[in-house]
């Protein structure tokens, strides 16, 4: 029986030996048990397990006895360093292999083919803070402690990450005053057994307060293009500046959101200069200015389609850039009131931007597209031009206003021919906390659009909103089930569906829907509505790290109000899907049937593309 007393914090972490293989010997296999000694508690079963390597990784074979021994002494310091992270400090770990303690096996000990493992643990009881202490050396100021320190208080239970998420808490706090180099000095740790106490003096040593000093950049680049003038302006960063950790991390999101370096690194000096201030030094690596991409989507309903994207990232220096976009979709599509010359739908856009327009976090935006889009009963031939101005307030709150001009053709079997000229203001609030914009596990998403337009045919002032919710949560500790759930919700005043254009209307189905229904085909009115009521709700599982299945309910109303009454008909889709992750997101296969068909509904859908439905 060996047993560990908690003396010292060295075995905080976890520790691992190197590894020696008996090449000539026949691999070992073994078989664990984890078991309470006698009269203790199972809670130190349980953290053993949980720590356990030898236990995680039971079909695991060694090559050697040698391996397999090492790997089992390790399993001494990995269990009492879990024990520590919990509080318990009078902690006794017997590790037997075929009824032998583990620490006195010698070395050379060969082990037959298969072996036993043993592990006996009395977790001891749990160990609370007797004094929890905060000591500050060369230093003169009023030292005041928010209530940040969490459980490092007098009484608290003394689990060793409490004391290290301390330390990184008292650092970071004296960092935000401006003292760059504070640190953390020593840490006496005195445990009373026979108490079942432990007493803690954190001292810490906050520096000079300091200033932000010259920025030098370095741009390592073969070819460089960029204006390092106008780079250290984006930065946001100025000479005499109190320092603060903030600043430069928001200055390092502010370069890489720019899209033009493959690399960045923003470092400190490692020591203060006399009159206060803190060089720092920025290196740079380019990305090739010029980029394109190509994709493909398919459905059994709404038909295939291809798109592609050229873009210039960096035009005059200034990470000016200009992106063209084309997309053709509707391939293979049947669309009873037209002929087949005219089924396709087709898109191209150009848009440029210009980033740090008035402050750092401005960008200037203009966009032209033109946009022939051909409906179940409605042909749209759209121009848009968008001039305007987006303002990032945080790395998850954005906002964008834009005057926004349309010209729209359309031809239908309902209304004919008609044109349409709109001039107005647009507007958006995003908000976005999503873990991976492609495949997210936690966070949420929302976004808040209002569309004022003037339209010049039937003279009317019309409103358009969206509010677009998504919401993810991973249910278990890594993340492999996740349950995800969006709503959306539109509306439209102002005027009547005769009067506007099909490409202003709401109108649910599709893959980006309500999957099990064809786009534009679900609704009182096929024509469109002015009111929209959406939901989604997936759950996703990661069959292994590249497959993962996906089960689904999407629901979807439109109508021709401004609000939602009896007589609308909601659609709804059920179904299931196959992901593969890749590098730029998964591949999506979603199998979907319409859940309350009518006539004219479609029986089936099936869908291919890139990146989560939502």
């Amino acid at each position: 029986m060996r047993e560990h007393n908690a003396l010292a914090f060295e075995w905080l972490g976890h520790f691992s030996k190197k590894e020696v293989f008996d090449t000539l010997s026949e691999d070992k296999i073994y078989t664990i048990k984890i078991v309470a000694a006698s009269s203790a508690s199972e809670e130190g079963v349980t953290i053993a397990k949980a720590s356990s390597l030898l236990f995680s990784k039971q079909k695991k074979s060694f090559p050697s006895s040698m391996s397999l021994l090492v790997k089992a002494l390790d399993e001494y310091r990995r269990i009492l360093s879990a024990l520590y992270e919990e509080g318990r400090y009078g902690a006794v770990i017997s590790i037997k292999i075929n009824a032998r303690e583990v620490a006195d096996i010698p070395s050379d000990t060969e082990f037959p083919h298969h072996v036993m493992i043993l592990v006996t643990i009395n977790g001891g009881p749990l160990y609370h803070f007797g004094l929890a202490r905060i000591h500050v050396v060369h230093f003169s100021g009023s030292q005041s402690w928010p209530m940040l320190l969490g459980d490092y208080v007098r009484g608290g239970i003394a689990k060793s990450v409490t004391i290290l998420e301390a330390e990184k808490l008292i650092v970071d706090a004296w960092k935000e005053k401006g003292y760059a180099k504070a640190r953390i000095l020593k840490r006496d740790v005195v445990a009373d057994h026979a108490a079942k106490i432990v007493d803690v003096c954190i001292t810490l040593e906050p520096g000079e307060l300091a200033y932000f000093g010259k920025l030098r950049i370095q741009n390592l680049s073969a070819s460089p293009r960029i204006d390092l003038s106008y780079i250290a302006w984006m930065s946001g960063l100025r000479s005499g500046q109190r320092y603060a950790p903030d600043l430069l991390a928001q200055a390092s999101f502010r370069l890489r959101r720019l899209g033009v370096f493959s690399a960045t690194a923003l470092n400190e000096a490692d020591t203060i200069q006399e009159d206060g201030s803190l060089p720092l030094n920025l290196v740079l690596q380019e990305r090739s200015p010029r980029h394109f991409g190509l994709g493909a989507f398919y459905s059994t309903l709404d038909g295939g389609g291809l798109e592609g994207y050229w873009q210039h990232r960096n035009l005059f220096g200034h990470a000016e850039s200009l992106r063209l976009e084309t997309r053709i979709s509707g391939i293979g599509a049947h669309h009873p009131f037209f002929d087949d010359s005219q089924n396709y739908s087709y898109l191209f856009e150009m848009i440029f931007l210009r980033p740090g327009i008035f402050t750092p976090d401005t960008n200037y935006t203009v966009s032209f597209k033109g946009e022939h889009e051909v409906l179940e009963r409605d042909i749209s031939r759209d121009l848009y031009l968008r001039n305007g101005f987006t303002h990032i307030f945080s790395k998850i709150v954005s906002g964008y206003s834009y005057i926004n001009v349309m010209r729209v053709k359309t031809e239908d079997d309902s209304f004919k021919n008609r044109i349409f000229s709109f001039f107005g203001l647009l507007g958006g609030l995003l908000y976005d906390s999503r873990d991976n914009k492609v495949d997210a596990h936690n966070g949420f998403y929302s976004e808040l659009v209002a569309n004022s337009l003037y339209e010049a045919q039937y003279r009317n002032f019309i409103d358009k909103f969206t509010l677009e919710g998504r919401t993810y949560l991973g249910i278990d500790k890594y993340d492999r089930f996740v349950a995800a759930l969006r709503a959306k919700f539109g509306l439209i005043t102002g005027a009547r569906i005769s009067e506007l254009p099909s490409s202003l209307l709401f109108f649910t189905g599709g893959g980006g829907s309500v999957r099990g229904h064809a786009y534009a085909h679900s609704g009182l009115s096929r024509n469109g509505g002015l009111f929209l009521a959406e939901s989604s709700f997936e759950m996703r599982t990661e069959i292994t790290n590249n497959i993962g299945l996906v089960f689904f309910v999407d629901s979807g109303v439109t109508g021709k109000g401004s609000v939602c009454d009896h007589n609308h008909n909601m659609k709804i889709g059920i179904g299931f899907g196959v992901r593969y992750k890749t590098a730029v997101g998964p591949i999506r296969l979603d199998f979907a049937v319409p859940f309350n068909p009518e006539k004219g509904d479609s029986h089936f859908g099936f869908y291919i593309g890139i990146g989560q439905a939502f």
